[in-house]
């Protein structure tokens, strides 16, 4: 795609005394024109793989054919039947495509987009990604937040805020939730809203939305495109994709541009496409929906190409398969369309806007920023912390239940004793909390799955860096749930089990399980980051703990293991989490009552101490045998979190 290393300056509609575009004025003049777009010969492929294994072929597909046209201020359609490549185009032309077999120059007002075009425009994706369980204000208080400039005063972001607010027409709602799946919100029209909403803060002159009306009722999407039609006689350039609108829908549209197989069947102003099919053959019955009617005929199966074919060759042949007729007249639309007028006076003016130096394609990766790092944590962690007090599905369900299993637990295992049974007791129960411990972690994984949509839209859109996403997620989300159920766990259990009365003994069982958390959660992040189901980063994860258990110390003696199996046990969690416990727990105690140990009594068929138990799994007595299991799971934790970064960093962002 064309670009350059200089910024240049997108037109962007007259902003009126409060900052806002699209508020009335009392100047009829406050308005000047906004920006033009003008595309020229877009081509576009992708590599599609085909077969299995040793006989896969890698076969080249062509997604958009030689594109050409210009989008003005007012309401621009791209329509076309499914896989016609209008969500393609959009992408394109919002440079949110894979650079990746991409060709052809996009300009606005005749000069290459600007390297972070992405940031200055607005882009509203067909599934609504914004936060369910924040109310309408607070994901548009998150988006002016981020994307505004700091030099912008608190009270001059809320009045920006109010009257994107105000213009919308989401007042009554301002203040409810938007909803979840779990949660009732607003109506599908009010999400809608709330998502251009988003888009707005930054008063873009060019707005992208992919499929507004998917989800919505007739009556919604009317009033969604009637809420459009209004923003684009205020000066904007708003290009969108639609599937077979309604006629109340149709008629409000300045520009359409009708897709097919990739090819452009017309480019031109909205109501003179009826006349231009006329002109081809195909004429529209008077009580047809004319966006329908140019599906029928691109798709071959109206009536009204039944009729043609009859005035041109005799009767139509029923018999021919529809993949056959397809084909064919889709070539012919194509053909009649370059060789139409609309199409000579839309080359004429795209050779004026290419009049400027056309540069060799960039790739479309340089963002800006609006606000620092800190900035973005302190919002993100902000927003996350929100989003788990609203949720307590996950957060506080999984409090409940630490604190029943912990009961639970404490009253099966209550009040170990101080004799054989006591070894083989706190064995058991030091082992099934390292695995608790593992094996609750495994809901980590929704941690960036759930939100990949969310995260890719914002970071694209320049709300924020993935430095600070990652860390703000970690900080409020996955810190606080990972901490709270081990210092719930520990409190509940220590006691009730009648585990060593030392204080000290108390803080390093709860420290020791708030780690084994932590390096679980870590490794769950590192194999789900980018993933985009849930189940699958799941199942790797219970597989793994699985395999990790057998290697803890309690289902084998680790010092038995033969040496080309024994190094698997240094990628065990749950071996240094149990390991610790142990250390912890064992140390000092007597087994033996009424043996006095300090006298070098010993039993010939017992374990006596702790230190004789230690010693036989393998465990060394110093206080580094103690310590050297914490700095394990710490550097796991450090390379894990380092994994799942770079995977999020290096996340394919487009489409």
């Amino acid at each position: 795609m064309s670009s350059s290393n200089d910024q240049v300056f997108i037109p962007v509609s007259q902003r009126n005394t409060n900052g806002l575009t699209g508020m009335p004025s009392n100047d009829p003049k406050s308005f000047t024109k906004g920006a033009v777009l003008s595309f020229h010969n877009i081509y576009y492929k992708v590599k599609v793989k085909s077969g299995f294994l040793l006989g896969r072929k890698i076969l080249e597909k062509e997604i958009l054919t030689n594109i050409n046209g210009i989008m003005r201020p007012g309401l621009n359609a791209i329509l076309g039947p499914t896989g016609g490549g209008k969500s393609s185009l959009l992408d394109v032309l919002a440079a949110r495509k894979d650079p990746q077999g991409l060709s052809g120059d996009v300009l606005i007002n005749g000069a290459p987009r600007p390297a972070n075009f992405k940031c200055t425009s607005g882009y509203v994706v067909q599934d609504d990604v914004v936060m369910g369980t924040l109310t309408v204000r607070e994901n548009l208080q998150f988006s002016a937040a981020l994307r505004l400039p700091t030099t912008m005063t608190n009270h001059e972001k809320n009045e920006r805020i109010n009257k994107v607010i105000q213009e919308l027409g989401l007042a009554k709602v301002a203040d409810s939730k938007v909803g979840t799946q779990f949660t009732r919100g607003v109506s599908g029209g009010e999400r809608k809203r709330t998502s251009i909403g988003m888009e707005l803060i930054t008063d873009p002159s060019i707005l992208f939305l992919d499929e507004p009306t998917t989800g919505l009722d007739s009556s919604t999407a009317n009033a969604v495109l009637l809420l459009l039609k209004r923003m684009s006689k205020q000066g904007r350039t708003i290009i969108f994709s639609i599937h077979q609108p309604r006629y109340s829908i149709f008629k409000l549209f300045d520009s359409l541009t009708l897709l097919a197989s990739g090819r452009v069947m017309f480019h031109g102003p909205a109501q003179e496409a009826l006349g231009y099919f006329a002109s081809a053959g195909h004429h529209c019955e008077s009580y047809n929906n004319p966006a329908d009617f140019f599906l029928d005929v691109i798709n071959g199966d109206s009536s009204a190409v039944i009729s043609n074919r009859e005035d041109e060759g005799g009767e139509a042949k029923e018999t021919e398969e529809p993949s056959k007729r397809e084909k064919p007249l889709i070539e012919k639309l194509a053909e009649f369309y370059v060789n139409s007028a609309f199409f000579r006076d839309t080359k004429a003016e795209l050779d004026q806007f290419s009049g400027v130096q056309k540069k060799k394609s960039v790739v479309f990766k340089e963002l800006t920023y609006a606000t620092s790092f800190c900035h973005q944590l302190k919002w993100i962690a902000k927003r996350s912390f929100k989003n788990l007090l609203g949720n307590p599905q996950a957060s506080i369900a999984e409090i409940i239940v630490t604190i029943f299993l912990g009961l639970i637990i404490g009253a099966i295992f209550y009040d170990l004793k101080h004799d054989p049974t006591g070894i083989q007791n706190r064995a058991g129960v030091l082992f099934f909390l390292t695995t608790n411990q593992c094996f609750s972690s495994i809901s980590a994984v929704e941690l960036f799955v759930v939100e990949k949509k969310l995260f890719t839209h914002e970071y694209i859109s320049g709300y924020y860096r993935v430095s600070s996403y990652f860390f703000g997620k970690l900080l409020s989300d996955l810190l606080p749930m990972r901490m709270l159920p081990s210092i719930i766990f520990t409190c509940i259990t220590y006691f009730l089990l009648g585990l060593k009365p030392v204080v000290e003994s108390f803080f390093i069982m709860m420290f020791t399980l708030m780690m084994v958390a932590f390096t679980a959660s870590s490794m769950a992040l590192a194999i789900a980051a980018g993933q985009s189901v849930v189940s699958v980063a799941t199942l790797l994860m219970t597989i793994t703990f699985v395999f990790m258990m057998i290697f803890s110390g309690l289902l084998v003696n680790l010092t038995t293991i033969v040496p080309w199996l024994s190094w698997l046990q240094y990628f065990s969690i749950p071996r240094y989490g149990y390991t610790a416990l142990r250390h912890n727990e064992f140390l000092g105690q007597n087994f033996c009552p009424g043996l006095n140990v300090t006298a070098n009594n010993t039993c010939s068929f017992a374990i006596c101490t702790g230190e004789e138990y230690l010693i036989i799994q393998g465990i060394d007595l110093s206080p580094w045998g103690l310590w050297k299991n914490h700095v394990a799971l710490a550097c796991m934790i450090v390379i894990f979190l380092t994994i799942a970064y770079l995977k999020l960093l290096f996340l394919k962002k487009f489409s």
